[in-house]
């Protein structure tokens, strides 16, 4: 899947979650700053899950296992978390409040990311 639609299906999926979950918050005073806003965290939220989420997943590999998988949910939760630190020091209008809400929000991010690939294009 190119970059541009994999972007696209996280800025997606994250304004899904922002607007599920009252402790996700995006910041902008206007339509065109939030929507810029929601381009950078897609950015960086894809290039979190790019570099850590596979380092991530394998040395937790023993507990993926033990769990049959749930703990990929802790592991989405725990980048959704890595990313709102980061958007934080970038200075960028992103926050998660707490572990319960990056957990719900992982799996928001997830479910709805899986159906917009479903949805785009992917150049095959």
């Amino acid at each position: 899947m190119s970059f541009l639609i994999k972007t696209i299906a996280n800025a997606v999926a994250l304004a899904v979650a922002v607007w599920l979950l009252s402790d996700i918050t995006l910041t902008g005073d206007t339509t065109g700053d939030k929507t810029i806003t929601l381009i950078l965290v897609a950015l960086l939220f894809g290039l979190v899950n790019l570099v850590v989420k596979p380092i991530a997943k394998l040395l937790s590999l023993p507990v993926l296992v033990l769990t049959l998988g749930l703990f990929a949910l802790v592991i989405n939760a725990l980048m959704l978390l890595l990313t709102s630190w980061l958007a934080d020091k970038l200075d960028i209008g992103f926050h998660v409040e707490g572990f319960g809400t990056a957990l719900l929000g992982g799996l928001i991010v997830a479910i709805v990311s899986w159906a917009m690939e479903l949805v785009l294009p992917d150049g095959k």
